[in-house]
């Protein structure tokens, strides 16, 4: 490690290939905790290559505990984090409206390291059994529409890694990692990142597989479409910006979304919008976010996206999904 180290302070840049084989070795136990933290403060301080960013995918991907859901045709929705907006759980309500849509779901998170509380955080508050067996997945996801994969257990060669993420508290390459690693590797991803660099990194990864995606980027900040401004968004073959408008919709507040300030809180918000308490605001950040990941599936415009998802949303379906999860869970 002490090499790769002064190479990379010498601005040194991986290929693909050595990317690949440091996050084997770190998987392995071949380096201890200041070295890790080290090699990832680097990538704070400078870019990463999309040579790099693969080759730390591809290895994430080759020593994952893969679950084969593609029967199902699933879809996942994830973002980055990282973004530093604090916003409430937009993108894991927004996958439980898209279930309530009849859309199956595969949705991949974990605990919140840069934010208050991550996907995992709401979820387990919330009575969401993690687990990693097959049948338990594939009965949530036949009864709920959804099953919701916690990265740890499908990414044990990251336990070493965890500890140090989370006393770092700071968004590192992992962040940009995680929606590419979905371990049911669905064929279909809605995925929002921190900033416009990344995106295209996103798109350029994406095009050169089989998925069936849409990559998101708020152009004033966020991690997903805000409705406090435009979205940049990279599909297949396809590049352009979403307005509010297109979903017939004005432009909202950062505050309107905010979300809160700690776990029990932020479940009580997850809870009052998929029992159609929301504001109004709430409702139609999560049905726009859920609408173009219905839109991504089936090939609808973000529009025709967006009511399906207001319509399982004030149906009560996005809420029969989480109860139906919950009590699968409970079994």
């Amino acid at each position: 490690m002490k090499e790769i180290l002064n190479r990379l302070i010498n601005h040194d840049i991986l290929e693909k290939e050595d990317a690949k084989q440091i996050l084997v070795n770190i998987a392995k136990g071949d380096y201890n905790a200041s070295q890790i933290a080290a090699f990832l403060t680097v990538y704070m301080m400078r870019s990463i290559t999309i040579e790099e960013l693969e080759g730390f995918r591809d290895a994430l991907l080759e020593l994952c505990l893969a679950i084969d859901l593609s029967a199902y045709n699933p879809i996942d929705l994830c973002g980055t984090g990282g973004d530093g907006k604090d916003t409430f759980n937009i993108s894991t309500l927004a996958s439980f409206v898209t279930a309530g849509a009849g859309i199956k779901v595969t949705k991949h998170g974990n605990y919140g390291v840069s934010s208050k509380c991550g996907s995992s955080n709401v979820m387990e508050f919330l009575g969401i059994k993690f687990s990693n067996e097959a049948d338990f997945l594939k009965k949530s996801i036949d009864e709920a529409g959804i099953c919701v994969l916690h990265a740890p257990l499908f990414h044990p060669a990251m336990k070493n890694v965890a500890p140090i993420r989370k006393e770092l508290a700071v968004k590192t390459f992992f962040n940009m990692l995680g929606p590419m690693v979905n371990p049911a590797f669905p064929k279909n991803q809605m995925v929002g990142v921190f900033n416009l660099e990344l995106a295209r990194m996103y798109g350029y990864l994406y095009q050169n597989t089989d998925k069936n995606f849409t990559v998101l980027h708020a152009l004033d900040g966020y991690d997903e479409i805000s409705l406090t401004g435009n979205t940049k968004t990279i599909s297949n073959g396809s590049e352009g910006i979403i307005t509010p408008s297109d979903f017939g919709l004005g432009t909202i507040t950062a505050e309107e979304i905010v979300g809160g300030n700690d776990i029990a809180d932020s479940a009580q918000i997850f809870l009052d919008i998929l029992n159609g308490r929301g504001s109004e605001a709430q409702n139609n950040v999560v049905c726009a976010n859920a609408g173009v990941a219905i839109a991504t599936v089936n090939g609808s415009t973000p529009k025709q996206g967006f009511e399906k998802a207001k319509e399982s949303l004030l149906s009560g379906s996005g809420l029969k999904a989480l109860k139906e999860l919950q009590a699968i869970s409970a079994q």
